[in-house]
């Protein structure tokens, strides 16, 4: 089976459906879920974090997160804070990938998908050149005296 075969089954699944319908959150709550996972990167030192606000783009998500780390354990730390903040949060995941190749985490919540970028992989894939016309975000790290 190629890779677009498997996505498009993956994308069909009635189970992974009824997942995505049971995490999806009313109106702005999508965006403040986007920047708690974005505030949960940067607390584990996570470079370059960037929201792509979709709503009016597409219909599978509302929010990308994207984020870089430097090397592999950094990665699996981000994907892990940003995993527990939204449990924290009272969210349910519909799926993660990725943590085992150590180059790219995708951490799905339904209205907001969450990319851990390892830094030589982010430019190969441009997600924000993809997504070039629709509103992008900076976040910066808070200041160490705002941050306590």
């Amino acid at each position: 089976m190629d890779k677009k075969t498997s996505r498009t089954r993956k994308a069909q699944d009635p189970e992974r459906a009824a997942v995505r319908k049971s995490v999806r959150v009313e109106n702005d709550a999508g965006e403040k879920l986007a920047r708690l996972a974005a505030e949960a990167a940067l607390e584990k030192k996570a470079e370059d974090v960037i929201l792509v606000d979709l709503r009016e783009k597409s219909s599978y998500a509302d929010f990308l997160v994207l984020c870089t780390g430097t090397n592999e354990r950094q990665l699996d730390a981000i994907a892990d804070g940003v995993d527990k903040a939204i449990k924290d949060a009272g969210h349910k995941l519909v799926g993660s990938e990725g943590q085992a190749q150590g180059k790219w985490v995708l951490i799905d919540v339904g209205d907001v998908v969450v990319h851990v970028f390892h830094v030589d992989e982010r430019p190969h894939y441009d997600l924000e050149g993809l997504w070039a016309d629709a509103p992008q975000t900076r976040i910066e790290p808070k200041p160490a005296s705002a941050a306590k």
